[in-house]
């Protein structure tokens, strides 16, 4: 019998898991120009916004120079409609979800037949309708019912968008929660809805941040209801004001920016916080447990 002898690695070699491809270079150089020139505009939209002069051409690579008065510039007069956005975005994302929740949940765990289906596609066609059908049509049901240029009247259209999502995302979450853990709770004495705030919802919690984290950005970046639906600057979207700031002061470009970054700051700050969670949520419904 020979003896098998031991071979010495070397020191530094390069040893790898068997089957797995070594790195190169070339991908990661790649990659890093391909995800520079896609974040280029953003990082344009911010040096422009710290320039003291507002001409976009002129602009320097770099902000060595720079000046928060556009920044100052764009709070006092574009902060009372960031702060409509938010109180329309956050109101979409509470109305969406009190309608969509317990929707979800009655067609996932309820046993409704052929109904299930033909809701479904139902709430599949809405998704459908271009955004100025609905626009048009909301124009004129609001319009005999006073609801132009009002706040509850941009939450409730805004929800349109929300709600359909919602239901799709949360019951395909609830569809994997494995109906034994819900008939237990049956069997120790509790009804549907107890079943649904005990142990539904609990467990959803992946699913209910993510339908309410693309709901408020559904409602955060509206521009067709907020146009259509308001006449007044009374009541006024951030995406609507950006839009009248940019005919209004196109020659100093600072401010039109600063409100851009200020506009985009909520959705970073929400994408950034939950990340894990929208992952989660997006892919429990994939595997039906």
């Amino acid at each position: 019998m020979s003896a098998v002898v031991p071979t010495r690695v070397q020191a530094g070699a390069d040893v790898r898991p068997a089957g797995k491809a070594p790195r190169r270079p070339v991908y990661t150089v790649i990659g890093i120009l391909i995800l520079a020139f896609m974040l280029f505009p953003l990082y344009w939209m911010v040096n422009v916004s710290l320039q003291p002069a507002g001409n976009a051409v002129a602009t320097p690579w770099f902000p060595f120079d720079f000046s928060l008065r556009g920044y100052t510039t764009a709070i006092s007069e574009q902060g009372r409609n960031l702060v409509t956005s938010l109180l329309i975005s956050l109101g979409a994302v509470v109305f969406s979800l009190l309608i969509a929740t317990p929707a979800a949940y009655a067609m996932a765990h309820f046993k409704l037949g052929r109904w299930a289906t033909v809701v479904l596609f139902g709430i599949l066609v809405t998704q459908m309708v271009p955004g100025i059908v609905v626009a048009n049509a909301l124009y004129s049901a609001y319009s005999d019912l006073g609801l132009l240029n009002t706040l509850p009247g941009l939450i409730l259209a805004d929800s349109a968008a929300g709600i359909p999502f919602s239901i799709i995302l949360m019951r395909a979450f609830m569809g994997s929660i494995p109906a034994s853990i819900v008939e237990a709770a049956y069997v120790d004495g509790a009804g549907h809805v107890r079943a649904f705030f005990s142990i539904v919802l609990p467990m959803s919690r992946n699913a209910l941040i993510t339908a309410g984290l693309f709901t408020f950005l559904f409602a955060w970046g509206d521009f067709l209801f907020a146009l259509t639906l308001t006449t007044t600057a009374d009541l006024r979207p951030i995406t609507l004001g950006l839009y009248t700031y940019v005919g209004s002061f196109v020659a100093d470009w600072s401010p039109i920016m600063a409100t851009a970054v200020l506009s985009s700051l909520p959705a970073i700050a929400l994408l950034v916080l939950a990340q894990r969670y929208v992952a989660a949520g997006v892919t429990g419904g994939a595997v039906k447990s």
